[in-house]
């Protein structure tokens, strides 16, 4: 694991409130990377990348689903929606909690989501609560993430399962230069640390998890800081970002540093799906 001591929790609730607009401008309802097979649209390669980690996790239809960092929503109602889960969601921001809710209604599916204001490192829930833990891009803002697993473990009942995406530090050892990328994307991107596949899959061990798989998809997901960079050009939203504190403008300006440091092999994108034993 690489850590980084430069990041604040109130800087990452403040990122999330003032950034969701600009997510929802650049890049769509749902914050994550796409999953391209060729040469379909961001919209649908984000599609793809929930419908990909719907597969490797097996998650039956109907099941309950605690979808840790849910964003704006996007992938609680396609869960909801398009495999009639019921999920419940949790964020840091005041902003993205009404705009999950709202769109859920919108969309239909009210009713089988619910979205609550909590951080993830103290929220809690019943042990057994749920089938899976679901979490896209959520884990790099942990500041303790044996512990998450430590409890989160507790709310998935035996059988259920995890199903993550993660951007994470590239296999050890990890050179001077590697190091310093992921310090850089840690800074501009509010990640406390980045684990590493082998971190990841000894906390889920010893919280109780059984790790099935895991999918290298950097290679497949790059592309999404390529055209990030594109559209920030083209729509003059670094310039906007003036307006919006220091940390908004390091994380534009920053875009490039992520793809880079997923070419050079200093950073990874995995999925991984676990069982609960």
């Amino acid at each position: 694991m690489i850590s980084y001591a430069g990041v604040k929790k109130t800087e990452i609730r403040n990122h999330y409130e003032l950034a969701t607009l600009m997510y929802r401008l650049i890049w769509g309802v749902h914050i994550h990377h796409g999953l391209w097979h060729g040469d379909e649209s961001p919209s649908q390669a984000q599609r793809q990348l929930i419908e990909h980690l719907l597969s490797e996790s097996g998650i039956r239809r109907s099941a309950k689903v605690i979808d840790v960092g849910c964003g704006m929503g996007g992938s609680s109602v396609h869960l909801a929606k398009h495999h009639d889960c019921d999920v419940t969601g949790i964020t840091l921001s005041a902003v993205q909690r009404r705009w999950a809710t709202n769109r859920s209604w919108w969309q239909g599916v009210g009713a089988k989501t619910r979205f609550l204001r909590q951080d993830a490192e103290t929220a809690d829930f019943a042990d057994n609560a749920f089938d899976y833990l679901w979490s896209v891009e959520c884990t790099e803002h942990l500041f303790d993430k044996p512990a998450f697993f430590q409890r989160a473990a507790r709310w998935i009942k035996p059988g259920g399962g995890a199903a993550l995406c993660i951007w994470l530090a590239g296999d050890e050892p990890q050179v001077p230069d590697d190091v310093a990328q992921v310090e850089a994307v840690c800074d501009a991107f509010l990640c406390p640390s980045l684990g590493t596949v082998a971190d990841y899959t000894t906390w889920l061990t010893e919280s109780g998890f059984e790790v099935a798989n895991v999918c290298d998809l950097t290679s497949q997901v790059a592309r999404t800081w390529e055209i990030c960079i594109q559209r920030v050009q083209r729509a003059g939203a670094a310039w906007l970002t003036r307006f919006w504190g220091k940390n908004m403008v390091q994380f534009v300006d920053h875009f490039e540093t992520l793809w880079n440091a997923y070419e050079s092999g200093a950073m990874k994108y995995c999925s991984i799906v676990a069982k609960k034993v």
